[in-house]
């Protein structure tokens, strides 16, 4: 990997006292492999790179574009009425912000560290009861029913409720049943006449973030800590470099 570069900059210095952003995927990266987390920053040896997937941020946009009209409209989204849900999106100055996960975000920084947790959100919605509705898009392509059940769902429960905890430790009045969009790409038309059609749907999901106070405090141990945690066996990653070492022993 003659390419790879090891990053030298975003990287977590114990013995600084400025605040350092950890990103809503961070604290995942984390609650997956401490030592994956601590070898990205605090030594500056990431994973490999993902690519990028397009048509899953083109989704993003233009649902973004369609609940932003009835935002500014206040109105309901057909998708709210359809599923009977109470509310219209939120309308507030710090809309765009909390949508942009790179540079801002919704932030806070826990007492007693000097960690800045921040996240981008998708969409928030505004129940008659006054609470914020998380909401979160997901873009796919399957022909099976789509559940919140199995390993990598399980991520997408733990990111929603990691919002929710963010909002509410900035005085926001949060409801524990948040949302996620789900549009779905149809594969069984007879062409593709240059057109991807799409299935929307709503699956709802009673968030618990009680778990997440305590995995920022024990990021930001580790974070602290001057050696690097040792390999979990449920990371595929790490697996796949130790088994990388052994065979190079024998060869």
């Amino acid at each position: 990997m003659a390419n790879y570069k090891i990053r030298v900059g975003n990287l977590y210095n114990p013995k600084s006292i400025d605040l350092f952003r950890l990103s809503r995927t961070r604290l995942e990266l984390f609650f997956e492999c401490p030592r994956c987390f601590y070898l990205d920053r605090r030594l500056g040896v990431g994973r490999p790179d993902m690519p990028g997937f397009s048509l899953n941020i083109a989704v993003d946009a233009l649902l973004k574009k369609e609940f932003d009209s009835h935002r500014a409209a206040g109105t309901a989204h057909p998708l709210m009425k359809k599923y009977k849900i109470n509310a219209v999106p939120f309308a507030h100055e710090k809309m765009d912000y909390w949508r942009d996960s790179l540079r801002k975000g919704i932030e806070f920084n826990p007492p007693k560290t000097n960690l800045l947790i921040t996240g981008g959100v998708d969409d928030i919605w505004k129940n008659n009861k006054g609470e914020l509705i998380i909401v979160d898009y997901k873009a796919t392509a399957t022909s099976k029913e789509i559940t919140l059940e199995g390993e990598y769902k399980a991520a997408y429960k733990r990111q929603m409720e990691i919002y929710q905890w963010l909002f509410r430790q900035n005085g926001f009045n949060v409801a524990d049943v948040g949302y996620f969009v789900f549009v779905n790409g149809k594969s069984d038309r007879e062409a593709f006449d240059g057109k991807l059609e799409f299935d929307v749907m709503l699956l709802s999901h009673k968030g618990d973030d009680s778990w997440v106070e305590k995995a920022v405090r024990d990021a930001y141990r580790c974070l602290k800590g001057n050696k690097v945690p040792k390999q979990s066996g449920n990371c595929k990653y790490c697996n796949y470099i130790s088994a990388v070492i052994s065979k190079n022993k024998i060869c």
